[in-house]
């Protein structure tokens, strides 16, 4: 599973001009499974983005992990994630996971998250969503768990 996480100090979703979903400090984290990946991916990704430490502490370093300072996680689904730019000028998706899959894993990761005591929001699969956010540093962190296998 591949994810772009962000730090914001508030973040929401909108779908057919409604807001579905709100934080406030916390992670925006966009999140794409890819073909072959399975639950177990989506378990490693959430726990690995659970004690990410790139909020500040005391001192000022960057070295609490979102639960650490109460916060929250807004997570959306983007098969875009899974972008091969390797050919011409149009982009194409053939790595991500089918649809039916890649909401199942997106589901499951969300929930992984919360088992790991998180409070999460999320967007909604499949939706054309305005995704709005207000990056705090800023910080953007990329994940692949393909990087560890």
């Amino acid at each position: 599973m591949r994810a772009l996480i962000q730090r914001v100090t508030a973040a929401s979703v909108t779908v057919s001009a409604q807001k579905i979903a709100e934080i406030e400090h916390g992670l925006l984290i966009l999140v794409c499974a890819m073909a072959g990946d399975t639950e177990t991916e989506a378990e490693k990704l959430a726990l690995r983005i659970s004690k990410l430490r790139i909020f500040k502490d005391e001192a000022g370093k960057m070295n609490r992990a979102v639960g650490d300072i109460g916060g929250a996680c807004l997570v959306v689904s983007q098969f875009t994630l899974a972008a091969d730019t390797s050919r011409g000028n149009r982009p194409g998706f053939s790595s991500a996971a089918p649809p039916e899959t890649g909401n199942h894993l997106y589901q499951h990761f969300a929930g992984a998250l919360r088992a790991l005591g998180l409070p999460v929001q999320t967007g909604e699969f499949g939706a054309d969503m305005a995704v709005d956010l207000r990056n705090d540093g800023p910080v953007t962190i990329w994940m692949d768990t393909a990087d560890r296998a």
